[in-house]
């Protein structure tokens, strides 16, 4: 929410760069916000040559990583940093308190509360404008981390291998961890700021110098003619990484401010501008907000990427892959001809959690509560939960028309380009109409913009779900491993 005009701009982050703030006319805890990213590049790149796995102990780059990113979050944050630090320490004692059997459940309940409770407060706080500064993403990532180590060591403690799907076998964790592991993956330098989430399992074997080892041992090295593993760089990653975040922050500078969401419900531009014109408006604006994500994120990716965590493997043509901790696919997200394509490239490690901790394991209607724990993880502005109130609805419609229409288009080149062409199109203006509301926050201007749309997307999701019948999709993700090999005994 913006600040009422002639409000001073306060932070309780550090002031140092003040001085820059005023020069370049942007808030100090965005200049911070960067300032500690870029910091965080170069502190990366020493790290992981400096006090690399054959030169420090596991220990010693734990405690490197900790206080490093205990430093960053005083320097962003100041005093409020307070909250990131009482939530790490509760839930360390819950972790090491609860029964194995509840660990995932109070540690769940804790550090969604604790994140509501900081939510509402922020609303109130910011809704005055006596504090600009949001220490809501860090805490965010934490939640994210406490919840997904607290679902995997009960995985690991508290459950049967053969109860466990392939993936929540392969990162379950069979020990609680120590207090120097548990802060060190919670507080780490590298994602203290803007994250990404990632698990413990691969955290660990990165502190521990086995990370690129274990995804290399998946290839045969030998039939491609090497004699010994080979030793992949994350140098070039980085720096394609780097210019796509600076590509992204010329384009936030430029394009962001000149195209703001709210011009769409503005009185004047609705009473002139006809309704098609308006959808093109639509498309442009969201394009227009998307850059300060694609900075973020991709940033936040190259400094792990820079400490050489995020191998994601080899990909079919024998390329390195820095992929596993990256939170967008921009090709993706802008070429995508379906709602569930769009939605598996855009914060791409957040989808992941979610699956992880509610979709996998909700005992009924996964989609919409894994929507609604999305919105509670988000916050409680109300457009949030416009947003993806509205996303379950399109979803399911999405899915009822591919399930039932998609084959009759297969059958030749031509339709399948009419049908792509089609699909681009309406998934496009349904993520517009779907987002917008996240960005306007508040119920007021959300049913402005609905009713300047005469909420055609509402409309037709529900005729087609009314119309078309909803095939049953097999759940795969949730069938436990024991059932997957015995089928596949089955089979042969």
């Amino acid at each position: 929410m913006a600040e009422p005009p002639g409000a001073p701009h306060r932070t309780t982050g550090s002031t140092l760069l003040h001085p820059l703030s005023e020069l370049l006319g942007i808030p100090l805890d965005q200049i911070n916000f960067v300032a500690c990213q870029l910091f965080a590049l170069l502190a990366a790149f020493w790290f992981r040559i400096y006090l690399g796995p054959s030169h420090a102990s596991s220990a010693v780059r734990h405690a490197f990583a900790t206080l490093f990113g205990i430093y960053f979050a005083v320097f962003c944050f100041g005093w409020y940093s307070i909250h990131l630090f009482v939530l790490v320490m509760m839930n360390y004692g819950i972790m090491n308190m609860s029964s194995i059997p509840n660990i995932h459940r109070y540690s769940f309940i804790v550090a969604m509360g604790y994140l509501t409770l900081c939510h509402i407060s922020r609303i109130y706080i910011f809704h005055y404008g006596i504090l600009t500064t949001d220490f809501s993403g860090p805490l965010m990532i934490i939640t994210q981390k406490i919840t997904t180590l607290a679902c995997q060591l009960h995985d690991g403690i508290g459950r049967q291998a053969e109860e466990l799907t392939a993936e929540q076998n392969r990162l379950a964790v069979k020990t609680r961890p120590s207090l120097l592991e548990y802060l060190s993956y919670l507080l780490n330098f590298m994602s203290i700021i803007a994250g990404p989430c990632s698990n413990y399992k691969d955290y660990i074997a990165f502190i521990e110098g086995r990370h690129v080892h274990m995804k290399l041992l998946e290839v045969n090295w030998k039939q491609k003619g090497y004699d010994r593993l080979p030793d992949p760089s994350p140098t070039g990653a980085v720096m394609y990484k780097l210019c796509i975040t600076l590509v992204s922050l010329i384009l936030f500078l430029t394009l962001t401010k000149n195209f703001p969401m709210a011009y769409i419900i503005d009185n004047e531009f609705l009473d002139k501008t006809p309704f098609l014109s308006r959808l093109g408006y639509l498309y442009v604006v969201t394009q227009a907000a998307k850059p300060k994500y694609y900075f973020a994120w991709t940033l936040a990716d190259a400094v792990n990427n820079a400490a050489g965590y995020g191998f994601g493997g080899v990909d079919e043509r024998g390329t390195f892959r820095w992929d596993l901790l990256s939170n967008l696919n921009i090709w993706n997200i802008e070429t995508a001809t379906s709602f569930k394509m769009y939605i598996e490239n855009w914060n791409i490690q957040t989808a992941a959690w979610l699956k992880r901790v509610c979709y996998d394991r909700a005992p009924w209607y996964p989609t919409a509560l894994t929507f609604i724990l999305s919105a509670l993880w988000h916050g409680i502005y109300p457009g949030y939960y416009f947003t993806f109130l509205t996303g379950i609805l399109i979803t399911l419609a999405a899915r009822a028309i591919r399930n039932n229409c998609r084959h009759y288009f297969l059958s030749s080149v031509p339709l399948k380009i009419a049908y792509d062409v089609v699909t681009w199109v309406v998934t496009q203006l349904a993520v517009c109409y779907t987002v917008a509301p996240f960005v306007m926050l508040a119920v007021e201007p959300t049913i402005k913009f609905y009713k300047s749309m005469y909420f055609h997307m509402h409309i037709l999701s529900i005729l087609v779900l009314l119309v078309l019948p909803m095939r049953p999709q097999a759940h795969s993700t949730r069938k436990p491993q024991n059932q997957v090999v015995q089928n596949s005994k089955k089979q042969g």
